[in-house]
């Protein structure tokens, strides 16, 4: 076994000496208990101001898992690139994903954090120094320039590029240089010394792809940064999964080029390894080549979820269709009536695709219009309500200002479940579908070739207050006069309010007008 480092000097190393022994913190961070069979699972995204749709996807995946278990789910923000970091993006996280329902056990759990990694350096570094005790890591003073040119060299030579083997220079570094060093004012940053060889392989079961072999790891990866000795991904990781007492881990198949360099790590720690769960990317079909791709942040504005708040789709709408995509069985459930919603059908791992899931817009507005069919009056007001008063424009918000009228509109042919009308995509064309109901929305059909005398005689006849089959009977009577069919009457009277010729239930539209504004968009055309 490689001798490791002195406790004074990796003191000096890591800046401080370790808070912890690995001892104290196991008893910090006790296994958890839980009831048999309970997963703990976890969403770690970095600050960086935007949330994509496949983080909702592994967001969704892990809620599900740990909910329908009695586990626990954990939000841990995965904050040490501090380059990347933008201002209030942990507020549109956690805004983002109480949005979709999805909602942490952290304040449950909270023995084990903090859930930010930049408050957990303690840990980290306490377990840096029980691997640079043990030889497992060492102290590395290359700089950015002499790791570029080494870089250089492997690619001009076709040779993988990283520090490993005879290109890490520190690897096998005396104390006594390393004194040299720090006595110099330069700050190391730590490397794990890997034993890998990447001709051997790692076997591997993961949750969704089954059996797998790859490579093993032989690259010193960085563990802390010398820059802010703050942990790599990598390493925070390592300690945060193993001290969280994280079961499951659901991530994107691009992190499969890390996974042995983490199995690595947990087998070097001695800890168990978490169940992975690797996701297969969020597709689409490219209108310019018609071709199945990844969903792009920079082509695709649907790839960030905040397009679906600001546009108003209904967030169960949503969690129903990629409900859809992980679990195969989830529609036909549905649909024999098995299950209600998503949060009551079982997800198992092993029928999440492992192969591009194709995401359809016109698929989710199935989905929505459904969703919306079944929601209540009320609850579909307030969500209408809500969504004007915090992503509407001015128009919207006066829509939305008088609740008892805009209840009345909403509720329109939805008093028989059989037959409730399925219109409503989104809260914004929502909106947008009923605002004839507003005089300041509302535009004149000036092309439609109306029958003026049709209008005019049923004018004359006109009371608000007739019941529908007396307002049928007016209708039938006018036509009769005039040598019409009613449903040209209708027709007439249908453009006349909406300035449509395609409505819900024209009598309904017609009392929540009112009769002073039936007579007068009739007025106006005659």
């Amino acid at each position: 076994m490689r001798n490791g480092l002195s406790k004074d000097l990796i003191a000096r190393v890591l800046g401080a000496a370790p808070k912890y022994t690995l001892e104290e913190l196991e008893k910090k961070y006790p296994l958890r208990q839980l009831e048999e069979g309970a997963l703990v699972t976890r969403f770690a995204p970095s600050p960086t101001g935007y949330m994509h749709l496949g983080n909702l996807y592994s967001a969704l995946i892990s809620y599900k898992l740990a909910t329908q278990s009695n586990g626990l789910f954990l939000l841990r923000i995965e904050d040490t690139d501090t380059k990347r970091e933008i201002k209030e993006a942990v507020d549109i996280v956690i805004n983002a994903l109480a949005k979709f329902g999805i909602r942490n056990n952290n304040d449950i759990s909270s023995d084990y954090g903090p859930f930010y990694q930049s408050q957990r350096k303690d840990v980290y570094h306490s377990v840096a120094a029980y691997l640079l005790e043990r030889g497992l890591a060492y102290p590395c003073f290359l700089t950015q320039e002499e790791m570029d040119e080494i870089r250089e060299k492997q690619s001009l030579a076709g040779l993988a590029t990283g520090i490993y083997g005879e290109f890490a220079r520190d690897r096998d570094i005396s104390e006594e240089e390393i004194i040299k060093h720090l006595d110099n004012g330069e700050t190391p940053s730590i490397r794990l010394y890997s034993n890998g060889n990447p001709e051997n392989r790692i076997y591997f079961k993961d949750f969704v792809r089954g059996s797998i072999s790859i490579p093993e790891n032989n690259e010193d990866i960085v563990i802390i940064k010398s820059t802010d000795r703050l942990p790599t991904y990598h390493f925070a990781h390592l300690c945060d999964d193993h001290f969280m007492r994280i079961t499951h881990v659901v991530r994107g198949e691009e992190y499969f080029g890390t996974l042995a360099l983490h199995i690595q790590m947990f087998r070097m720690m001695g800890w168990q390894l978490p169940n992975y769960i690797h996701t297969a990317t969020l597709d689409k079909i490219d209108e310019e080549t018609g071709k199945q791709r990844k969903m792009s942040k920079r082509k695709d504005p649907e790839n960030n979820v905040a397009f679906f708040m600001e546009q108003g789709w209904p967030a169960g709408a949503v969690i129903e269709y990629l409900g859809n995509i992980l679990a195969p069985g989830y529609e036909e459930a549905k649909l024999k009536g098995q299950v209600k919603s998503f949060w009551d059908y079982e997800l198992k791992p092993k029928k999440i695709p492992a192969s591009g899931s194709l995401f359809d817009m016109k698929k989710l507005e199935w989905w929505a219009k459904e969703y919306i069919a079944t929601l209540s009056v009320p609850d579909l007001v307030k969500s209408v309500v809500d969504w004007a008063n915090e992503y509407g424009n001015e128009d919207n918000k006066k829509q939305v200002s008088d609740i008892n009228y805009l209840t009345s509109v909403l509720s329109i042919e939805r008093d028989n479940p059989k037959r409730i009308r399925k219109d409503f995509i989104t809260w914004q064309q929502t909106l947008k579908e009923v605002s004839y109901f507003w005089d300041f929305l509302f535009t004149p059909n000036r092309e439609y070739e109306y029958n003026i005398n049709a209008l005019r005689e049923f004018l004359a006849t006109y009371d608000a207050k007739d019941d529908k089959d007396t307002w049928w009977q007016k209708i039938v009577y006018t036509a009769e006069k005039l040598g019409l069919k009613p449903g040209e009457i209708a027709m007439n009277l249908r453009v006349a309010m909406t300035g449509r010729t395609n409505t819900p239930d024209l009598y309904s539209l017609m009392q929540v007008l009112g009769g002073e504004r039936v007579r007068e968009r009739v007025n106006f055309i005659l």
